[in-house]
């Protein structure tokens, strides 16, 4: 356990530097600019500069906030993004697995659904009107598109018949007939098994779930704060939302929970659409490129691999939602409201049921 928590923390520190950088880059990119040029080569040490800056400023604590709680509402979402790594496995080897717990998706929702709590905590004890503006449309928007996005993990649940992540991910890698027999892997019983790759993901096996995923995704933005539904943090109304009144290392402990919460729903949405840690390379008669490319299960060789397929696919997420940011405008509060309840609960709920249809006639 002690392992995985250094594991699960390198992650979101190493995931903060990386996403930092690329986006700033992939955002000058979009604008037709250079982007950090002149700490290190091509700008690579400006994130450390940027650190070291964070951390020499002065803790600020506004004299008419609520001391103890405005202190504590970012450790609150930290902790809630950081605790729900607990359940999500990021490769198929034993110290990568995370909770083997039956309701793991069930805990997921339950523990980032606290992130809520600190986003209204940080909003209203800092005492400050735009930060308590910021954490009410905070707090609108994430239990609002909560519920589209529990309703599409709940179709891709239905259809796989279990609520533990590693069962989920575990049902869109086949290995070949020979390695199953010998490592007693269970055949799903479908006839691209022995092909594997690509063909084996649930938004290849499953036709609408590519409309479901973009469902996801459109609702995992919003979980994000991420724009078009950046209204909590709008710098041109909110100056900066609910933290405004930050500074120093907490104001960079809540930057770190909003690259840490992109990691973690662009994991989940790999894990529950886009074949896991599986290799997109399928097996093409004795060109085994599925059986290569994932690795003997169970061996080191095979954890490595699979951390690997597994991280490139949240990326590739990752900056889809650094290129959205970059090209649409913000949404107003309004329209985000009807999109969300006049447009993404009814499809849903008509994929909930289809879903259910779908695992009974399976």
């Amino acid at each position: 356990m002690f392992i995985a928590l250094l594991i699960c923390l390198a992650l979101l520190t190493i995931n903060v530097i990386i996403g930092v950088y690329v986006e700033r880059k992939l955002s000058a990119f979009i604008q037709d600019r250079l982007g950090p040029m002149e700490v290190g080569k091509w700008g690579l040490l400006q994130v450390f500069a940027d650190l070291i800056k964070l951390i020499q400023k002065e803790d600020i604590v506004p004299s008419a906030a609520q001391k103890r709680l405005f202190l504590l509402a970012p450790w609150i979402i930290f902790l809630s993004i950081f605790g729900a790594f607990s359940v999500i496995p990021l490769s198929s080897g034993t110290w990568l697995q995370g909770s083997q717990t039956e309701m793991g998706v069930m805990l997921f929702m339950g523990i980032v659904s606290l992130d809520t709590l600190g986003i209204l905590l940080a909003g209203w004890t800092s005492n400050n009107k735009y930060s308590l503006l910021g954490a009410i449309r905070s707090a609108a928007q994430l239990v609002s598109f909560e519920i589209p996005l529990g309703l599409t993990i709940l179709c891709v649940v239905m259809v796989s018949g279990s609520l533990n992540l590693q069962d989920v991910a575990g049902q869109q890698g086949i290995f070949s007939q020979e390695v199953q027999y010998l490592f007693g892997i269970k055949a799903l019983g479908i006839e691209v098994q022995g092909i594997g790759g690509i063909l084996t993901w649930n938004v290849v096996r499953m036709p609408f779930f590519f409309i479901l995923f973009i469902i996801y995704f459109i609702a995992s933005l919003a979980e994000a704060n991420r724009a078009p539904f950046d209204i909590p943090e709008a710098e041109s109304e909110l100056v900066g939302g609910f933290h405004t009144e930050y500074a120093g290392m907490r104001w960079a402990l809540l930057f770190l929970s909003e690259y840490g919460m992109m990691l973690l729903v662009s994991i989940l949405g790999v894990i529950l659409f886009w074949g896991a840690w599986y290799s997109p390379l399928p097996n093409l008669g004795s060109v085994r490129l599925a059986d290569w490319t994932n690795g003997v299960p169970g061996s080191i060789h095979a954890t490595i691999l699979g951390f690997f397929w597994l991280m490139l696919k949240s990326y590739v997420l990752i900056a889809l939602q650094m290129w959205i940011r970059w090209t649409l405008p913000r949404l107003r509060v309004d329209q985000f409201m009807h999109l969300c309840w006049k447009v993404l609960i009814p499809f849903t709920l008509a994929f909930v049921a289809i879903s259910a249809l779908w695992s009974q006639l399976g």
